[in-house]
């Protein structure tokens, strides 16, 4: 079982990597992005409450979002372990998500941090806006979401830092190559591929 989180600022990859982790761990990714989509499309009690909230232009409070990870925990496929993207995102998400695993005798075996230098990401996000055509996509637009990640997700980092569960990966270089740091300082703390 291998219960992981993966973290870092947009642009750094972490969607691409995710994707790879899961495949070679043989867990779930659990995004609440994607929690909050499928119960918003599909209906749900918990998908009107969240839709309310996202087209009134709000967050969708600690509360209701614990109680989506909490259901989605809750599925077969995530008891052999998953990967956390996007959650938990505030001091008080992190100390329910402690509660809850250890509700059922669990804990996170590691905290996967894709770090890059902030200018390199803002250039290739620069980039990437301008090849897909996404000229709101402005460097001030882009440097104020990696203010907004630094000054929300900091607390948690180190919080991660502090229990000895955080991996930090250098998160620049080709999607193999940090593929294979991710993997390496994952497998030097005894977490196991499933498949090689």
């Amino acid at each position: 079982m291998t219960r992981l989180l993966i973290v870092g600022p947009p642009g750094v990859g972490k969607g691409t990597q995710a994707e790879r982790i899961v495949a070679a761990y043989g867990i779930p990714t659990i995004s609440t992005g994607d929690i909050f989509r499928a119960n918003i499309k599909n209906e749900t009690e918990l998908g009107l409450r969240v839709k309310a909230i996202v087209d009134a232009g709000d967050y969708v409070p600690d509360e209701l979002t614990n109680e989506l990870v909490t259901d989605r925990l809750s599925e077969a496929d995530a008891g052999q372990g998953f990967l956390l993207d996007g959650y938990p995102r505030t001091t008080q998400q992190v100390s329910y998500l402690d509660e809850l695993l250890s509700s059922h005798g669990h804990e996170l075996d590691a905290v996967v941090r894709l770090v890059a230098d902030r200018d390199e990401i803002v250039t290739r996000l620069r980039k990437r806006a301008v090849e897909q055509g996404r000229l709101d996509d402005s460097e001030e637009a882009i440097a104020h979401r990696q203010d907004v990640y630094a000054r929300e997700t900091e607390p948690l980092i180190a919080a991660y830092r502090d229990r000895g569960l955080l991996v930090e990966v250098d998160g620049l270089g080709t999607v193999d190559e940090v593929t294979q740091r991710v993997f390496t300082a994952l497998a030097s703390r005894g977490i196991d591929r499933v498949s090689a």
